[in-house]
Formats: structure tokens, C-alpha cells, sequence
């Protein structure tokens, strides 16, 4: 933990030595909540989101907030070992597809960015809850469209990536998350927290952007329902990807490719935990769960390392750790500032498949984000690493 910051209600722990303004004081914000416990934790991936920060842990005393889980319910990072130790970048085209010598491959099947299924998919796929019907309105409304969500990957900085292991072997990385399932979730309860807020006086300013509810209230029990149901849905997406991928590297190898279980772990939810003698809700916005011995993934930028992880359950930080590298630029500010043919050039020297092709590309290149060695180095009493992962061909929304 690099410093403290003792100005607000309760402290603010934070893992990094440099704060954007606008994340800084969202953490402000949060330390000042009258519910909120203990201290905020601020992982060194930390930067602004909407109404907490990015990269943030927040627990809380009777009630849940929306906005400190996030639209993206459920998001989070799925990686499988396989058998193989060397792939050539021509194997690793085929897999891949959607080029004109290349058809087929995980492009074909696999729906990116805005896309979706152009079918419904089975809904075996789907997570198993016999009583969502009547319980969930949110997702009763939405169950039909995120038959065709199901298996997509989403935009931003959402990825499939074939990487080389410390270990030798090769791997297959995943993130997403919910899709327009959980924003519908996280919308539609945030705006019911904002009634509730202004019906009763709440003394939350609106303008934080963190209207909650009561756990005792109907409403916190249907949001916490739902949200569950759409983190179950983005591990459920992030395996029928997986599935299509392991297929597609299985089938194009021919080598009697093997897999091993995967490694699946979320960094957007809330959940009841037991914290400092108390139960607590803990909310995790781009943060993921390290207790002492818990394997979790945590991804660089695009074009650089990446690792899997073994938590050391540091207490100070309710037991997480961050979620990736981090941006350091905004979307729009990388595509003014970066330069498109370094960006390429990096990529390129390091023999990476890639698919930055233009400006409206750079808001996801590896200058976007923060130096994930610098990251990992603030969380030396968070995590263990025990495997490094090198990307050699990214799938990019």
C-alpha cells in the first residue's frame, strides 16, 4: 500500500502513488457516504468511472449502490491452459479468421463490438434459475434479446487473446462481461435508487452518482436478485466462448490439443462478505477477489503482459486487487494524442496478430493504458504471480 489519505469520514487506502483528479475525488466521495465502512480501498489500476472510481472497493452497512457495481454486471476474465507449447502466426490466422485467406475461425462465430447472434441461441446456455420469470423483472423483459447476447464479445476493452505462458505452454484469455443484460439490470435499479433517494431526503448529493438501497427495502432485494443472475450470465458467456475458441484451436492444430479447467473470476458485483468483525456489502467496480490462496487473472493492455495471479488476502484491501493495467487516457484523448503508426509498431515488432488498423482503433492501444509492471509492482501484498502471459494474437471488439 503506497499512502493514506486521512481528510474525509473514513480513510482512503490507496495502491498507487498517482490519482487522476476526477478518480480522487469520486473516492472522496465515497469515504464521506454515511454507510460506508471502514476505509475505501483504491487498487493501483484506479482510474474515474461514473460515480466511483474504476478499480475501487467499497463496503457498506445496509445497503447496496448500483453505480459501485457498474453497467457491465459481471464482467470479469475467464483463461484455460492448453497442451500446447508452440503455435506459428499461420495456425494462429486460421484460428482466428475473418480474412480474405482466412475464412471461418473465431471471428466467424463469435459476434464483437455492437454485434450479436443474428439467431437465438439454446437456452442451455444460459444460466440455470427456474425462477426468473417471476422474480426478475428486468431480465423477464430482456431474456429474449440476451438469447442472441449470449456468446459475444462486446467492445471496449473487451478481448480474446492467444498468449505464451512463463510455464511454457500456450493460453487462451478471455474478458467480458453482460452485455446490454446487465446495463439494462444497472440501469433500471440505479434510477429506482435515485427515487427512493429523493422520496426519503437522502443525504447523498445526486450529483455523486451514488443513489443506494436499503437491504431491508424490496428493491435492494430484486437488484441483488437480478445483478446475480447477470454475473451468472457473463460467466456463461465468457464459456460459450471459450468453448467456440478451444474448438476452433483443437480443430485447426490437430495435434491432440488438451485444456485444463478454467480459470473464471469477476471484477464488477456486490457481495456480503465479513470484513474487520462485521458483515458488509462489498462492492467491487473493476476489482477482483483475492483471499489467501483464490487463483484470479489480471490483464495487461493490449500488446503487453498479463498474469494469472494467487491471492495473498490482504485485509486492507477486503481482499482484492485490481482488474487490469488500467487506462491513463481517455477514449477520446487516445485517439488525439497517440500516434497510429508507433501504436502498429509495437504490435508489429513483438510479432503480435493484431487488429489496430486506424485512429478509431488507438483508444484501445497499449499507450492507453497505464505500464502494467508498475501496476503489479503496487500489489506486491495483494497477489502472488504465478504464471506471465505474453499476447500473441489479440480479438479486439
Amino acid at each position: 500500500m503506497d499512502k493514506v489519505i486521512a481528510t474525509e469520514k473514513i480513510p482512503i487506502k490507496l495502491w498507487l502513488d498517482n490519482i487522476e483528479e476526477g478518480a480522487l475525488q469520486q473516492a472522496k466521495n465515497l469515504a464521506n457516504l454515511p454507510f460506508a465502512f471502514k476505509h475505501i480501498a483504491i487498487m493501483p489500476d484506479a482510474h474515474q468511472g461514473y460515480g466511483m472510481p474504476i478499480g475501487g472497493v467499497m463496503a457498506t452497512r445496509g445497503v447496496v449502490v448500483p453505480n459501485a457495481v457498474g453497467v457491465d454486471i459481471g464482467c470479469g476474465m475467464c483463461a484455460v491452459k492448453t497442451s500446447l507449447t508452440e503455435i506459428d502466426v499461420e495456425t494462429i490466422k486460421k484460428i482466428l479468421g475473418g480474412s480474405k485467406n482466412y475464412h471461418g475461425g473465431i471471428r466467424s462465430c463469435i459476434p464483437v463490438g455492437f454485434n450479436h447472434h443474428s439467431k437465438k441461441q439454446d437456452e442451455s446456455f444460459m444460466p440455470a434459475d427456474n425462477n426468473w420469470l417471476n422474480d426478475m423483472f428486468v431480465v423477464r423483459q430482456e431474456y429474449s434479446s440476451a438469447l442472441k447476447q449470449i456468446g459475444t464479445l462486446g467492445g471496449g476493452n473487451h478481448f480474446i487473446e492467444i498468449q505464451k505462458g512463463s510455464d511454457g505452454h500456450i493460453w487462451i484469455m478471455i474478458h467480458s462481461g453482460s452485455r446490454n443484460l446487465g446495463y439494462k439490470v444497472a440501469k433500471h435499479y440505479n434510477e429506482v435508487a435515485v427515487k427512493i433517494n429523493e422520496k426519503y431526503f437522502s443525504q447523498v448529493p445526486k450529483e455523486w452518482g451514488l443513489a443506494f438501497l436499503p437491504l431491508d427495502s424490496e428493491e435492494a432485494t430484486d437488484y441483488l436478485r437480478e445483478m446475480n443472475y447477470c454475473v451468472r450470465f457473463a460467466l456463461a458467456n465468457r464459456e460459450l466462448m471459450m468453448a467456440e475458441v478451444k474448438n476452433h484451436i483443437y480443430n485447426t492444430t490437430k495435434k491432440g490439443c488438451s485444456f485444463t479447467e478454467e480459470v473464471n473470476i469477476a471484477h464488477n458485483y456486490a457481495t456480503m462478505e465479513s470484513h474487520f468483525g462485521r458483515n458488509v456489502m462489498v462492492h467491487r467496480k473493476g476489482a477482483t477477489l483475492a483471499r489467501e490462496g483464490t487463483i484470479g487473472i489480471i490483464p495487461g493492455s493490449q500488446g503487453t503482459a498479463s498474469y494469472i495471479v494467487e491471492g495473498l488476502g490482504n485485509p486492507m484491501s477486503f481482499n482484492s486487487c485490481s482488474h487490469g493495467a488500467g487506462r491513463r487516457m481517455g477514449r477520446n484523448e487516445a485517439k488525439k494524442k497517440l500516434d497510429l503508426e508507433e501504436e502498429i509498431k509495437k504490435l508489429d515488432d513483438q510479432g503480435i496478430v493484431h487488429s489496430v488498423r486506424s485512429e478509431n482503433d488507438l483508444d484501445e492501444a497499449s499507450g492507453a493504458y497505464k505500464d502494467i509492471d508498475v501496476v503489479m509492482k503496487n500489489q506486491e501484498d495483494l497477489v502472488k504471480i504465478k504464471v506471465e502471459l505474453h499476447p500473441l494474437a489479440v480479438v479486439k471488439g
